[in-house]
C-alpha cells in the first residue's frame, strides 16, 4: 500500500499556549504535527496513531491528550476491535491498571460503533482495508450510505469504497480522450455491476471488473449484504466523470428477485 504524504495542520499549541509558551506551541504545531506526523510517505497516519497511543498508555498518560489521540486513531481508520486488541497487548507489557484507564476512554470514543446493530463493525472485521469515512462529498450520486477510504494517490489513485446493503451509485461514465477508465477489485461482501444495455453481474471477493472509458455503468451492494471494492483509477488524458440518473428501486429490486 502506498501512502500519499499528507500535511497535518495543528493549532492546539498556539490556541492553548501561544501567549504563555510560544516556542513550545511552535514546536508542537509546526514540528511535531507539521513535520513528524506529516511524514505519511514514511509511516501512515494509522500506524502513527498506534505508536502514539502505545507510548501514552505505557507512560501512564490517560488524560485529555490520550482522548484526543484515541479520537484521531478512530478517524485514521482504527476500528473498535483493533483498539481493544492494541490496549490488551499494551496491558501485558505496560501494566494492567494503565490499560484499564485507557479502556475507559476508548469505550467512550468508540461508543457509536459499540452500539452498532447494522453489521458495520462485523463487516469491517472481514477485510484488511478500513471502511473509512462517510462518502459525503459524493452522497448526491448514491442511493444509501457509502464510505470512502483513500489508500493511494501516487502513481494511480486507489480508494476502498464500501456500500451498505442496498446502497448503489448512479449510472455514470468515466470519460478520457486517451486511456482512462476504472478497475474494481472486490474485497468483501456481495455486490452488483451493470453496464448499460447488458445484464447485471453479481460480484464477490476476488472478482475484478475492467471498465473502459466511455462505458455507462453502475455498481453497489446487494440488498442483503455489505459490499466493498477497491476503485483503481486508470491514468488517462482529459479524464473526468459524468454522473447520470439514479438506479431506481424498481430496477434494483428486479435484480434482487432474479437473484432468488
Amino acid at each position: 500500500m502506498v501512502n500519499a504524504q499528507k500535511k497535518i495542520k495543528q493549532t492546539a499549541g498556539r490556541d492553548q499556549l501561544g501567549d504563555f509558551a510560544p516556542k513550545f506551541a511552535e514546536l508542537n504545531d509546526d514540528v511535531l504535527f507539521g513535520e513528524v506526523w506529516s511524514r505519511t510517505d514514511k509511516l501512515g497516519l494509522r500506524d502513527r496513531s498506534m505508536v502514539t497511543i502505545t507510548a501514552l498508555v505505557s507512560s501512564g498518560i490517560t488524560d485529555s491528550s490520550l482522548t484526543y489521540h484515541l479520537q484521531t486513531a478512530k478517524k485514521n481508520g482504527i476500528t473498535r476491535t483493533e483498539i481493544a486488541e492494541i490496549l490488551t497487548q499494551v496491558g501485558f507489557y505496560a501494566g494492567w491498571p494503565k490499560a484499564w484507564a485507557a479502556f475507559r476512554l476508548a469505550k467512550d470514543v468508540w461508543a457509536e460503533e459499540s452500539a452498532d446493530t447494522d453489521g458495520k463493525a462485523e463487516f469491517e472485521r472481514e477485510m484488511i482495508f478500513p471502511i473509512g469515512k462517510p462518502n459525503d462529498a459524493f452522497a448526491q450520486y448514491f442511493i444509501g450510505q457509502s464510505y470512502l477510504a483513500p489508500l493511494s494517490s501516487e502513481q494511480v489513485g486507489i480508494h476502498n469504497v464500501t456500500f451498505e446493503p442496498r446502497c448503489r451509485n448512479n449510472w455514470h461514465i468515466h470519460h478520457a480522450s486517451k486511456g482512462g477508465g476504472q478497475i474494481l477489485v472486490c474485497v468483501a461482501g456481495t455486490g452488483w455491476y451493470q453496464e448499460w444495455g447488458k445484464p447485471a453481474r453479481m460480484l464477490r471477493p476476488g472478482d475484478v471488473v475492467n471498465i473502459p472509458a466511455g462505458v455507462k455503468h453502475w455498481h453497489g451492494a446487494t440488498a442483503d449484504s455489505w459490499f466493498a471494492h477497491l476503485a483503481v483509477e486508470v491514468p488517462g488524458e482529459g479524464a473526468s466523470n459524468e454522473w447520470l440518473e439514479a438506479v431506481s428501486d424498481k430496477e434494483y429490486d428486479k435484480l434482487q428477485e432474479e437473484k432468488r
